[in-house]
């Protein structure tokens, strides 16, 4: 024993040895994490951009040029197009891989293997979905497809070139704390980055919520409060637009158009759309423009996030030369400009996600009742390795329709005994068509009928593809593949068992909403109803509130001799449209009480201009009161936890301005007291004003800033890393302002173009920055211009060889058997 007190300290060394280089449960191995030669550490050192480098790479065929600028843009000039998409892959991946690989496994449902336990019923979610199964068979068809498998297996070739050169020391700082590797990339993977921006911008559905409003009051309330078109209304294809074809006969409605929900519709948490996400675009044309040639812009409203969602980049090759933003892990421009054409796009927002409540024969779930006979379920296994070891397993069950995304085999609907479930019908999960190429061709697009080929491609989601050319077209058309429904299908849910309430086929491409160079000059989309009621198919009943629309269309039909600064101003407008439509009759019933009208807060938001501006008192004041006057409108006939949808914004508004007698004001649960719309208007307005008192002290224009409450932050994709994300960005706007920035969702990336005969001039910026590396300075380095509405000149090259002081550095790409 005399010897242990001189052993022991070498043995609690070597103990702590094995504690800090081994992971226990979700803890990484804390010692690689602060070794200070390959942790975390080593992470904030960050590129900083001032050199010059030459690469030996494995795989690219010739020597490739990669300049970055003064915004760590890379401008990558190939010889050949394997080089170019190689090299995209490549040049992404040295700054977005573990972004790339984060959003794969999210739509693959395989979070859980990475973080743990606490993803694991999310990924059961979404495995349910099918993103995952149907991205494998899209994959393995385009191996058929010399374009899009070509471009696809040089992309993942690239990032696998920069996986290999990696050592742990240079691995991105999540793969350091969350002690995982980088797994090898494929077509497969580029599909499920696709697949997962399906699901953000339409996986989303109000079917079940408005199917429990039928049950409870029957079709004529939903008729009323839930109308098929909006009372103020700009539709993306200008009012009297002709329909240059002959349609296909929609297919006859059915006796019965919903399937009524059961004991066991109470259980389901569908999803449902998202109304932070939508997007701004439109297109003046050379009548309008003081150049005399289209001035285009966008802007992509998302989730804030760091990193950003977009890689700005220009890629060029001989048989290409083109500028925007990349989605990481696809190849190709998803939004941008080459030297003739620029095109942009906004959601459509569409119905294409519909649920069906399907009956089963028994609880082994392997046989459903489908026009008088049962008809085979198809299952797959699917296996969920968790982080820490443990495995768990879950059956897939597939119908015609698709997935079932629910069922419950205890509950019951036609007796005790037979189990239902929903199964879902979306578009994301078809598998023809080819993405990919439709953004390859764009980017290599010189005309209008170039860019009506390359939609051609486009399956989901259906987005507004807007477009310009120095031919002086500009063009929108609503692409992607569009079912063929019965009007109103899909507003309920539908009945499984019928095959009327199938979907009948698809909208022919050709016949799209679409119009080109019309009479008023311009062209625009802010996910609003992509039409008037005169187009002859359904397409669905709700898009996105009017509001940006009507301002956007405004601003355009008055506008004369504009400019790239013009767009880039209505980019940035916080006019509000539904203050001016509602707001004085609000004010006139609160100053009916002296109380109220005498108040420092009503005389704010009576001397409010109706702008959503960064130091606005009235903006706060107003949008915080609308969101209690809609509760104190709805909640007690439309309470949340009966899963009940609320009647919309514009509905609303019609009934608060046309119809303040209407029953819908008196509050059913004070039944001694009648109400009317004045008595809830000065009753929640109060109520708004005590929330504000409660959370930001007594009334102030300084602590009650519309900036300051709003709290914009750009956060990181994991939430757990808060130190990583940017708090307390001040800026105005609002979900209903053109300048569409809340809290967490905003313009992703502006964009204006701005046409010319010789080289287009173009604008850009996003929140964020090109690298996904906390510890770079362009990680962020583009926030603070981005909240003040500003954007960047973009550089787009004429050649390798332009010379600009905005260029930084050089790297060259060398293939390994060449000099």
């Amino acid at each position: 024993m005399r010897f242990v007190k001189h052993f022991w300290p070498l043995l609690i060394a070597v103990a702590l040895i094995y504690i800090f280089h081994h992971s226990w449960g979700i803890v990484p191995p804390l010692g690689k994490v602060f070794s200070p030669f390959g942790g975390f550490l080593q992470n904030g050192k960050g590129y900083s951009g001032t050199y010059d480098s030459d690469v030996i790479v494995k795989g690219v065929q010739e020597k490739v040029t990669v300049h970055y600028d003064d915004n760590a843009v890379p401008h990558i000039f190939a010889q050949n197009d394997h080089d170019l998409y190689f090299s995209q892959g490549y040049v992404i991946a040295r700054d977005r891989l573990w972004q790339m690989e984060f959003y794969t496994l999210v739509a693959a449902g395989r979070l859980s293997s990475v973080v743990g336990e606490g993803a694991l019923e999310y990924d059961r979610f979404n495995r349910r979905l099918g993103m995952a199964r149907s991205a494998a068979v899209i994959a393995e068809r385009l191996k058929g497809d010399s374009v899009a498998n070509r471009i696809l297996e040089a992309y993942a070739a690239g990032v696998n070139a920069y996986i290999d050169q990696l050592s742990y020391k240079d691995l991105p700082v999540e793969y350091k704390l969350l002690n995982y590797k980088p797994e090898r990339w494929s077509p497969y993977k580029s599909i499920l980055m696709l697949m997962n921006m399906r699901y953000t911008l339409n996986g989303g559905s109000n079917d079940a919520r408005l199917t429990n409003v039928l049950a409870k009051y029957g079709p004529d309330v939903v008729a009323d409060l839930f109308p098929d078109y909006p009372a103020k209304e700009s539709p993306i294809i200008p009012e009297g637009t002709d329909w240059a074809f002959t349609p296909v006969g929609p297919p006859p409605m059915p006796d019965t158009v919903a399937a009524l929900p059961d004991s066991n519709l109470l259980a389901i948490n569908m999803p449902v759309p998202r109304p932070e996400v939508g997007s701004n675009n439109w297109a003046v044309g050379g009548g309008k423009s003081a150049t005399g040639l289209p001035i285009l812009a966008n802007d992509p409203h998302l989730q804030l996030t760091l990193p950003s969602i977009w890689y700005q980049m220009q890629l060029s090759s001989p048989d290409v030369n083109v500028y925007g933003v990349a989605l990481p892990g696809t190849p190709a421009i998803i939004i941008g400009f080459n030297k003739d054409v620029a095109w942009g796009v906004t959601n459509t927002g569409s119905d294409v996600m519909d649920f069906y409540r399907i009956r089963f024969r028994d609880g082994g779930f392997d046989a459903y009742w489908h026009e008088g006979e049962w008809k085979p379920v198809a299952m797959h296994i699917e296996t969920f390795p968790v982080k820490g070891g443990r495995k768990v397993s879950d059956t897939l069950y597939y119908t015609h329709h698709g997935p079932i995304v629910y069922h419950d085999a205890k509950s019951a609907n036609y007796t005790s005994s037979i189990p239902v479930g929903y199964a879902m019908r979306w578009v994301t999960n078809e598998t023809d068509g080819a993405d990919v190429l439709t953004f390859y061709y764009l980017n290599r697009a010189e005309n209008y009928d170039d860019y009506r080929k390359a939609l051609s491609h486009f399956t989901a989601p259906a987005q507004n593809f807007v477009f310009s050319s120095n031919g002086n077209d500009i063009a929108i058309t609503a692409n992607g593949k569009l079912p063929l429904k019965w009007k109103g299908q899909g507003k309920y849910l539908l009945d499984g068992t019928l095959a009327s309430h199938d979907w009948q086929g698809w909208i022919p491409k050709e016949h799209n909403p679409m119009v080109l160079n019309p009479t008023r000059g311009f062209v625009s989309s802010a996910n609003q109803f992509p039409t008037d009621t005169s187009y002859p198919y359904y397409l669905g009943w709700k898009f996105a509130h009017s509001s940006r629309a009507l301002r956007i269309n405004e601003r355009l039909e008055a506008m004369n001799g504009a400019t790239a600064d013009s767009l880039r101003m209505l980019q940035n407008d916080n006019y509000n449209v539904d203050a001016r439509r509602v707001l004085p009759r609000l004010l006139n019933a609160l100053a009916a009480d002296d109380s109220i009208r005498q108040s420092a807060e009503f005389d704010a938001v009576e001397r409010w201009d109706y702008q959503n501006s960064a130091d606005a008192v009235g903006a706060t004041i107003f949008e915080n009161w609308l969101d209690d006057l809609l509760k104190g409108i709805w909640s007690d006939e439309f309470p949340t936890d009966e899963r009940l949808l609320f009647p919309s914004l514009d509905r609303t508004f019609e009934l608060i301005i046309n119809e303040p007698e209407a029953k819908w004001f008196d509050n059913v649960n004070t039944p001694d007291i009648v109400e009317t719309a004045d008595d809830i208007i000065r009753e929640t307005f109060k109520i708004a004003v005590a929330k504000l008192q409660e959370r930001y002290g007594d009334f102030s224009p300084k602590a009650w800033a519309w900036a300051k409450v709003k709290r914009t932050r750009i956060m990181h994709l994991v939430p757990n890393f808060r130190s990583f994300g940017r708090t307390a960005v001040l800026n105005g706007g609002g979900s209903g302002i053109v300048n569409a920035t809340t809290g967490t969702h905003g313009p992703s990336w502006r964009m204006v173009v701005q046409l010319d005969s010789e080289w287009p001039k173009a604008y850009g910026l996003y929140p964020g920055g090109q690298s996904g590396n906390p510890g770079s300075k362009y990680y962020d380095n583009m926030i603070d211009r981005w909240a003040n509405g500003e954007l960047d000149t973009l550089l787009f090259m004429k050649h390798a060889d332009e010379q600009s002081e905005r260029l930084q550095h050089r790297m060259l790409l060398n293939p390994k058997n060449k000099n």
